[in-house]
Order: structure tokens, then sequence, then C-alpha cells
């Protein structure tokens, strides 16, 4: 952005003599805390080859105009078998139910009904009667159910058929068996005692038998012994019931393993960082009281390099089901994470209940990688008794800001700063020092990923270290970390988030302080979002009850219990993610501040305080680099040079390219 326009950051005057440009070697960065190494940049490794993002997730470039990053893998690490499980929640299924034996062949015949006379046949010869056979039309009872529910004992009637004389009819219908009807063997014509046709009935008991009994053909359903007529087919039946019983527990094996496990006794491990057990455990009971056979297992984690202890467990297969990572660490986690089933969250509903900077950083080629349980916003907390003391107003832009922050600094005779106007200008000794930095690029135009404009990026930077240097300082790498110098009343103004609050109040539980938002160009008030997100493993055994546990965790009443149970042990709950539920917090004034702005909102790679060993910690080495040579009179051009190159190393290593972001 050019700097003659009026929404650029104002540039302070600065009473130092002009130095030698120097170039920044290319050495690894660092990052001790309270030293200021060499300016430096890493030689830039070889990115490792990522495999092409699961061609069953589409794009939705309108509904994400601003872009998402391209799922960035690590080879061996993304488990093939998710794939399936992809396509199945973002495409129209496919299922196929299991394919059913055939409808035996329809044979044609007219039985012999009891009472009436057969039907005569054109010639004059007599003709030996029919035998009553089962309507060849009738559904089998042994065909294989198109579905595991409907395959069950009730669903195949075994009625054994009772021996009996020869002349006997049977009593019911012998049902059609799966294989083809065997047509009997056709004999030749007899001739009869009487001319009269006989009509086949049962013999009752103690009838008379008829004195000139009908011989019929042999049956195909029966074959003789000498215990009368066997059923031929029971052997058949039985069989056939085997099958059966064999399929279903088939059917009921792979369905449950389809489905994430069996419907058995569940266990989900679920890694927090922030919340204690009992915290959270009041919203776990209610879900397992509503899913008996799920138990879920809360632990809460240390967050010291907490990101490669998730990428370690969850690659060696022991790792938890559901786990909590920083929304900006997605494009390492992505290996790790299993994008959520619609069922879980919606695209309209995403869009419409969610702040804006959720959608953008958690949703890739369009898939959901997780949901936030809380946010936060970058703010500026202001001590009001020294505003008071000074009678001025509260900053609400750059401009103003500057003016304000010299007046308020008190120096001692050697020029030693007492009270700092504003903690701002250095990088090891700042509280959220990369998130300030990152605030003062977004508001002038920069792009994080591709860092450009570059000239753009050289003001924020050049306005940034202004704060420190030379006789118009309001700040210096000798004095206390800025949290705790404004907790001890050092300070006047401290950028900062909603739980920086609790520390503050811990260690000064007598200083008087507000939260505003904080200043801004005209017309570009946005701030950094910093917020972390609930995900589910790719290597759990339990998708399906990962799942709900997801969607119940995302539902209003479980936020809105979750925020009560956290303020009995503070004084606020975490800021609620969700637009719907912002009017809840209007009535406390340590909360709108932030929640005011998050619709403005964004978040940067650039983040302070995740405690990461990863995409963080990589940049934010870079960063604290660039601010460090400023102040030791290198180039502001050189410095953002050099942060340039060192952005895109560690996109590449992580799968990502400038134009993703």
């Amino acid at each position: 952005m050019d700097n003659k326009q009026q929404n650029t950051l104002p540039q302070q005057q600065s009473q130092s003599n002009s130095t030698p440009v120097q170039q920044l070697p290319v050495t690894p960065p660092t990052q001790t805390p309270g030293v200021a190494p060499e300016p430096s940049i890493p030689p830039v490794p070889q990115a490792p080859q990522t495999p092409a993002p699961d061609s069953s997730v589409s794009i939705d470039a309108q509904l994400y105009p601003q872009g998402a990053m391209q799922q960035g893998t690590t080879p061996s690490t993304q488990p093939s078998e998710v794939s399936q499980r992809i396509a199945s929640w973002y495409e129209p299924s496919t299922d196929v139910p299991l394919s059913t034996q055939p409808a035996p062949t329809q044979v044609e015949s007219t039985p012999i009904i009891p009472g009436q006379e057969p039907v005569t046949p054109p010639t004059p010869q007599p003709i030996t009667p029919e035998v009553a056979q089962s309507p060849s039309g009738a559904a089998s009872p042994w065909e294989i159910p198109a579905s595991p529910v409907s395959a069950s004992s009730q669903d195949v009637p075994l009625t054994p058929i009772a021996g009996a004389e020869p002349e006997q009819a049977p009593q019911q219908e012998m049902p059609v068996t799966p294989s083809p009807i065997v047509q009997p063997e056709q004999t030749a014509p007899q001739k009869v005692v009487e001319a009269v046709p006989q009509v086949i009935n049962a013999p009752s008991q103690g009838s008379v038998p008829p004195k000139s009994p009908v011989t019929p053909p042999a049956s195909p359903f029966h074959e003789e012994s000498h215990h009368g007529l066997v059923p031929k087919p029971l052997k058949l039946i039985l069989g056939v019931l085997a099958v059966l019983v064999v399929l279903f527990f088939v059917v009921k094996l792979v369905g449950g393993l389809f489905h994430g496990g069996s419907s058995g006794k569940v266990t989900l491990t679920y890694w927090g960082l922030w919340e204690d057990n009992n915290v959270m455990q009041s919203v776990i009971s209610d879900f397992e009281r509503e899913n008996s056979n799920i138990h879920v297992n809360y632990i809460k984690e240390d967050p010291k390099e907490y990101n490669q202890r998730v990428l370690t467990r969850i690659q060696d297969g022991n790792g938890p089901d559901i786990f909590r990572y920083h929304a900006t660490w997605l494009p390492e986690m992505l290996p790790a994470l299993l994008p959520f089933s619609k069922d879980v969250i919606s695209k309209d509903d995403l869009t419409k209940n969610y702040y804006p900077f959720i959608r953008n950083d958690i949703v890739k080629n369009g898939a959901v990688y997780g949901l936030p349980l809380e946010i936060d916003t970058l703010a500026m907390y202001v001590n009001t008794d020294l505003f008071d003391k000074a009678k001025v107003d509260v900053p609400s832009t750059w401009d103003n800001f500057i003016t304000v922050a010299r007046g308020l600094t008190e120096k001692d005779a050697s020029g030693k700063i007492q009270v700092a106007g504003a903690s701002i200008g250095t990088f090891d000794n700042i509280t959220h020092a990369p998130d300030l930095v990152s605030l003062l690029l977004v508001q002038n135009g920069v792009d994080l990923a591709s860092m450009s404009p570059a000239q753009n990026a050289s003001d924020a930077l050049t306005f940034y270290t202004s704060f420190a240097k030379d006789q118009t300082s309001i700040w210096d790498d000798t004095l206390d970390p800025s949290q705790l110098g404004f907790a001890r009343g050092n300070i006047a103004m401290y950028f900062g988030y909603s739980w920086d609050v609790f520390a503050i109040k811990a260690a000064n539980p007598n200083l008087n302080f507000k939260i505003y938002p904080v200043p801004h160009l005209p017309g570009r008030d946005t701030t950094i979002a910093s917020y972390w997100v609930e995900g589910i493993s790719s290597k759990t055994k339990h998708p399906k009850e990962a799942m709900l546990f997801m969607k119940y965790l995302a539902r209003k009443d479980t936020l809105t219990k979750l925020h009560t149970e956290e303020a009995k042990t503070r004084l606020f709950g975490e800021l609620y993610p969700r637009i719907d539920l912002a009017d809840s917090l209007k009535d406390n004034p340590l909360a709108v501040p932030f929640v005011s702005q998050s619709k403005n909102a964004m978040s940067s790679f650039f983040a302070g305080e995740t405690h990461d060993t990863g995409i963080n910690a990589q940049m934010n080495g870079y960063l604290g680099n660039a601010v460090r040579s400023v102040l030791k009179d290198t180039s502001p051009d050189t410095a953002i040079e050099t942060l340039t190159k060192g952005v895109s190393t560690v996109l590449q290593q992580y799968g990502q390219t400038q134009q993703q972001q």
C-alpha cells in the first residue's frame, strides 16, 4: 500500500542518525527469550512430498471465496482407509445391499382342490389325477435378507412334514425352495377301475379307504423309507438355515466395522489442554446419560510440546480419539485429522452461526476438520488510574495512540523508563508480540502468507519498532515482561487476550483496568483471533461414536452449560464461538470488548503462547529475527525480504503454498 494514502500506519519522528543497511545472513532463527541473536534465516529444507487431496471432497469456492489451504499431508501418515469414509459423507451413497437369490422359475400347474371335480382332458382316455403342489410364485422364506435387520430366526418358519400313509395328502402346502423345482416324472396313462375320477381327500380318523385308490405319480418332495414318507428337503432346509445364520453374523460384523465398532461399550479418549476434569466432566456426564454405551475419558494434557506428542501418538496408533489443537496448526495436523460428517456440522450452519474466521481456518477442500468450543481476540487493556491521573482519553486510532503513549511514559533522570505508555516495540519481553506485529501487518493490508505488498509490510515493521528506538522510545528490552509489568501498574496500555484477565487479577487483585478494542486505521478495525479447536483422530477405532460426541459438544445448550461451569471457578467462561450466543455476554464488561471485535477478526500463524514446536514456533522465529534486526538498524525492507523467504520455507515444509493461503 502506498505510504501516501491516509489509511497507512502513521510515521513517527526519529532522532537517530542514519546507519548503513545490513544484509541478513542465512542462518537458522532463534527464539531464546531475552537474548537478541543475530538476524538469520536457515537454509530452505526440502519440503516433504504430500499426497493429493482426497478427490471425494469437493472444493466449495462460492462458499469459501477467500480460498482454503489444500490438504497437505506427510507421506505414510495419512491412512488410506479414511478416504472411503470421507466419500460416504460427502458424496451420495452408493451402498449396494446384499444380493438376493433369483426367484424360482414359475411352474404352471393346476392343483386339484378338495371338494371339486378335476378338469377332464379333451381325450377320452383316462388319466391319473395330479398331486396338489405348492404355489410357485410364493416368496421363499430362505431368501437372503436385504438388510441385516430382517435376518432373524423369526423370518424362517420351519414346519417339518410329518410322516403319512402313501394315500394321505399334506395338511399344508410345502413352501418352494430356492432351488429349481424338479418336475415329476411323467408316467404312461393307466386304466383305472372306475370311469369316474376320484376326488382326493385326506382320510379322516377311522374312515374307510376307498376301494380303488388312485396311485399318484412319484413326488419329488418325498422319498420312501421303512418309516413311511420322510421329508426330502429337510437337510436342505437345515443347510439354508445354517447359511442364513452365518450371513446374519457376517453382516452384523461388517456393519459394525463400517460404522465404527460394535454396539457394546465404547470408550473415547479425549485430550484437552486448559479445562480441569471437573469442569469438562459436567458436560461429559450428560452425554454419557444420553448415550449409555459410550464412555468418554477426558485427560488434561501438558501444553508443552503438545503438538508433537499428539502427532506421534496418533501415528503410533495409541493416541486420543478426540483432541484439541490450535486453529493455525491445521497444515501440520491434517494427516492426523478425520473430516467431520455432514451430520455433525453442515456448511449452512457453519456459515450462519459461526464467525467468518472460523470458517476460513478449519474448512479445507470443502471439508470441516474441527469445531471450536471457544474463541478469543486481541484487545487493549488500559490502566484507568494512569489515564485518570493524566486526564486523557483512551485512543481508538494509531495516530492518537502515539500521542497518548508518549504522554503517559515516565523516565528518570538517566532516561530509564519507569512507567511505559504502552508495551510495544520489542519482541522477547512482550507477551503476544507475534500477535501484535500480525495486527499491524493485516491492518496495513499485508497478506501474511506472501508478505505482500512488501512496502506495506516494511511500513508496519517500521511503525512497530519505532516505539523502542531513540530518545522518543516508550519501551525497551530491559523492562519486565509486559503482562507482569501491567499487573504491577507500570504500563498504561497492554495488548492481550481474554484469558489474560485471570492472570492479571491473580497477580494484582487491586489493579484498576478496563478493556477496549485495539486501535485501528481509518476503515480498518481488524484484530487478531487466537483459539483452539476440537478434532477427531484419523486413526480412531470409533469414528461413529466420536462424531456423535462432537455433535453433542457443538450444541448450543452444551456450550452454554460449559460456559456456566467455567464461570464457577473464574470471572467468566470461554467466549462463545457461535454468533447467536454473543448477546448472552453483553452484560459482562470484561468479555464484551473481545466479542465485539469477533466479526472482523482473522487468525495468524504468527501466534504466541501456543507452546508448540511446529508451525507457530518456526514462523515466530523468523518474525522475531526481523524485529531484532530492525532494532539493530537493519533496513526494514531487507528484514521483510528475509522474513518473506522464511515464511515461504515453512509453508512449503507443511505442504502449503502462498496461493493456498
